[in-house]
């Protein structure tokens, strides 16, 4: 870390009067970001307990995680000139503070209301805190190695948090109560102590930036984030099997979002001071950092959903030994992102991001070919004793490989592409900037999700028709019948999805070997966007 303690006053835009020291800066940046990322996970193992302790049924339990995912996605764009604004500091503080006193409410939540309403209130925080904390890395550390470096740790922990949540989560849910409170309580209020810590260290090892009040476009921000909210409401219904894309608000909500997002168009072309520039987009190595920054957490997602349920249903592994299968994802993507940060001072953009996205590719095929017994005689003779084929199918061989080359692929995908994101942008959009960059993360792993969703359960149909009609056939009961039916469908259309989620990596792939013009050199530079040509 010492090789990161550099004078802020070496960094663009940020105007210290004392000298800080970057690796501390890039600590509180960094534990931050990790606790808002997983916090999107953290929360699903403990979804049965909570459900069970607060007598919330199976629907509305997935608003448990849709509440936070509806509030971070939706906000985020605002959150980040909200920043530019009143300045990234200030605006990191509220959104840390904001986080660590919801997961108070959400902790000691005794009603459904109570617990929906703090995780709302969760990715209201999340939504502040972390465009600003990407805007805070643009404008603290120097351009070059030192910057590469402190991307390359934001990218590993944005990358590993979700990993890091299913291991956390399943620990602390597995808990005896501590102080009477049980244990997916803590999962919850693990953030108060560290979210308020962070929040109150922040003015010792961060330099605010400057601020420009009274330059908020409302109109704007009314509409965009109405906009967001509809678009990530219908594309998270759409991928829920009880609801689907033919769900009367599924429709009318992604119809209302795309009509609201017409409009915010309309009112930022009219603005003096719009909440999203269309200077942000105008550079075309940018707009394809944006692009492929919504095609690789789309696959992503697949891998994490559909294998974290295949680890589990399927094979049969405890909740808690599912999050530490998944262990090896959170050592890959750090492995990943420092070779990155290191080679990114020598070899351009387009060919770190591109092998990395090939790599992903790749791991997806690899999960495709995860199979089970398909034949009725063949899974009788499988299935244990606990209604799995927890036997049939080795970790080692068919899933940590897979698991090794997706961590590192993405970790060589995510530095590169975060740097080119947010490179030259003008001093005065970097928290926007930031802001569009997590709003691509987050809706289009929504998208994806609802895509991968929708081809999985199409695929899993007929097989799983088949398979209970061979097994009710051959006199088996009902309950052992349908259970049959499950574990080859689910596999049939889990496999499909992988399939998908490679091609949409592949597209993000092509997009960077065609389009990703920009030069290492550039990256080592400074300098508002136009100063420097880039792409």
């Amino acid at each position: 870390m010492t090789d990161l303690t550099k004078t802020a006053e070496d960094a663009p835009e940020a105007k210290p009067q004392r000298e800080l020291h970057l690796g501390w800066a890039l600590v509180l940046i960094s534990v931050a970001q990790l606790m808002v990322v997983l916090d999107a996970s953290i929360a699903n193992i403990a979804l049965p307990f909570i459900g069970e302790d607060l007598n919330i049924n199976d629907a509305n339990l997935t608003w448990i995680v849709t509440g936070y995912a509806l509030a971070f996605g939706g906000l985020l764009l605002l959150g980040g000139r909200l920043g530019d604004l009143y300045g990234r500091r200030r605006i990191f503080m509220v959104g840390l503070a904001t986080f660590a006193v919801a997961s108070l409410l959400g902790g000691f939540a005794s009603n459904e209301p109570l617990l929906l309403a703090a995780r709302g209130l969760q990715g209201l925080g999340a939504a502040l805190a972390s465009p600003a904390a990407l805007a805070l890395i643009t404008t603290t550390f120097p351009a070059g190695p030192a910057r590469n470096r402190a991307f390359a740790v934001y990218a590993a922990m944005s990358g590993a948090g979700a990993a890091v949540g299913l291991i956390l989560g399943g620990w602390l849910t597995g808990l005896d109560p501590i102080l009477g409170l049980e244990g997916w309580r803590w999962t919850f209020l693990i953030n108060v102590p560290i979210g308020l810590a962070a929040a109150a260290l922040a003015p010792r090892f961060l330099n605010e930036s400057e601020s420009h009040p009274g330059q908020l476009d409302i109109p704007g921000a009314i509409t965009g984030t109405l906009g967001l909210l509809g678009l990530v409401y219908g594309f998270s219904r759409a991928g829920e099997e009880a609801h689907g894309w033919g769900d009367t608000w599924t429709i009318a909500s992604l119809v209302a979002g795309v009509a609201m997002l017409v409009v915010f168009a309309v009112v930022e072309s009219r603005v003096s001071h719009p909440l999203l520039p269309v200077r942000v987009f105008a550079n075309r190595t940018r707009a394809t950092s944006f692009l492929v920054m919504a095609l690789v957490p789309a696959a992503m997602f697949a891998m994490f959903y559909f294998l974290s349920l295949f680890i589990q249903l399927v094979v049969g592994y405890e909740p808690l030994h599912t999050g530490f299968a998944f262990l090896p994802f959170s050592v890959g993507i750090v492995i990943g992102a420092g070779l990155s940060s290191n080679l990114v001072n020598r070899i351009d953009p387009r060919y770190i991001a591109g092998i990395g996205t090939l790599m992903a590719a790749a791991a997806l095929v690899g999960f495709a070919q995860l199979s089970v017994p398909s034949s009725f005689e063949a899974v009788t003779t499988a299935l244990t004793a606990d209604g799995n084929l927890g036997g049939d199918v080795n970790y080692w061989t068919s899933i940590f490989p897979f698991i090794v080359l997706m961590s590192v692929g993405m970790g060589l995908t995510f530095v590169p592409l975060t740097l080119t994101a947010v490179h030259h942008l003008r001093a005065e959009d970097s928290g926007i900037g930031s802001g569009v960059l997590n709003t691509m993360q987050q809706v289009g792993g929504a998208v994806g999700l609802a895509i991968l969703s929708t081809v999985s359960l199409h695929f899993a149909e007929d097989t799983k028709n088949a398979l209970f009609g061979a097994a009710t056939t051959a006199g088996a009961p009902g309950d052992q019948a349908g259970n049959i039916a499950f574990i080859g469908s689910f596999t049939e259309g889990a496999t499909a999805a992988f399939y998908v989620g490679a091609v949409l990596i592949a597209l993000g792939s092509a997009a960077i070997w065609l389009f990703l013009n920009v030069k290492h050199t550039e990256l080592a530079t400074d300098g508002p966007e136009g100063g420097v040509h880039v792409g």
